[in-house]
């Protein structure tokens, strides 16, 4: 347990300030006190923390990883902070940035849909997105929360299932008539395979053969991408076969824009989404947990 005296905020708050600032001095003036003074609360939280946050020279100040981590975390624990003392004075009212990240093809076809719904819903609420199928470090990015696609790997985020759908494997009707028909999973080897130019979960597609044996097949092709809605357009285009979540493409596949492939041969096997977030329960901010909310009650992928 904290001793009473020691005001932990505080010296989080001249800690993410020396390293926004690079200096101390700089931030002994933007926090109106002496560098001295700055100097010595440092060195008083890394005696406290048993480890050395600043490597110090006459150049410039360089975070140990020690450091680097605990910079991270004083960041979103002082954007907490404020969250909290202004949801307070507001009588905890959802309100204030909201910084969502999303893999591209639910942020274009199931979050944007439903912004001006939640929007509506909640007007001192302001919405800051980006779109990639890249991982990001929520730390890092200051991120509120992060919608991703896939197996999770082990973290300390918190996260919320949102659903899930079955993978199929999809081309269209041009790129059939150019290079003939599938009947079996082998036939994929006289087949552009399309594939991500990121690290996936499973490094190919898998197949269940007619005993029932589960097999992989590689991708190998001319053509990586990378996002799903990128590898949905080129699969459009008559590009070359891909495999992709049945929510994103089940309107292609009613129009006829694209066409299911091996069905027979389909394993069944799903990809989930999530919601990732920092902390939970009470501490989350009203902002976070409104959307989480929203999230929950609206999205269907299945």
């Amino acid at each position: 347990m904290a001793r009473p005296d020691i005001n932990r905020s505080g010296e989080i708050e001249v800690f993410v300030r020396v390293v926004e600032a690079g200096s101390f001095s700089a931030a002994a003036r933007m926090l109106r006190m002496t560098p001295s003074a700055v100097s010595k609360l440092i060195a008083r939280l890394e005696a406290r923390l048993g480890a050395r946050l600043i490597s110090r020279s006459t150049r410039k100040l360089q975070l140990t990883p020690e450091g680097a981590a605990f910079f991270g975390s004083g960041v979103r624990i002082l954007a907490d902070m404020a969250a909290a003392e202004r949801e307070a004075a507001a009588g905890a009212a959802p309100r204030g940035r909201l910084r969502v990240n999303s893999y591209v093809p639910f942020g274009q076809h199931r979050l944007i849909p439903l912004l001006p719904r939640f929007l509506e819903r909640y007007p001192e609420i302001a919405i800051d997105l980006v779109l990639t199928d890249n991982v990001i470090d929520l730390m890092e990015e200051r991120a509120d929360v992060a919608i991703r696609a896939g197996p999770l790997g082990e973290s300390r985020l918190v996260a919320r299932k949102l659903g899930q759908s079955r993978l199929v494997v999809v081309a269209a009707p041009s790129y059939i008539r150019t290079h003939g028909a599938l009947q079996t999973p082998a036939d994929l080897d006289r087949h552009n395979r399309m594939g991500f130019c990121f690290v996936r979960h499973v490094d190919g597609w898998p197949f269940v053969g007619a005993a029932g044996e589960a097999f992989i097949v590689p991708i190998t092709g001319n053509a990586l991408v990378s996002d799903g809605e990128a590898m949905r357009l080129m699969a459009l285009s008559g590009t070359g076969i891909a495999r992709l979540a049945r929510w994103h493409v089940a309107p292609d596949i009613a129009a006829g824009r694209l066409v299911p492939l091996l069905e027979d041969f389909n394993p069944g096997d799903e990809e989930l989404t999530h919601a990732v977030y920092v902390g939970q329960g009470k501490h989350l901010p009203a902002r976070v947990r409104a959307f989480l909310d929203f999230l929950v009650e609206t999205v269907r992928l299945s």
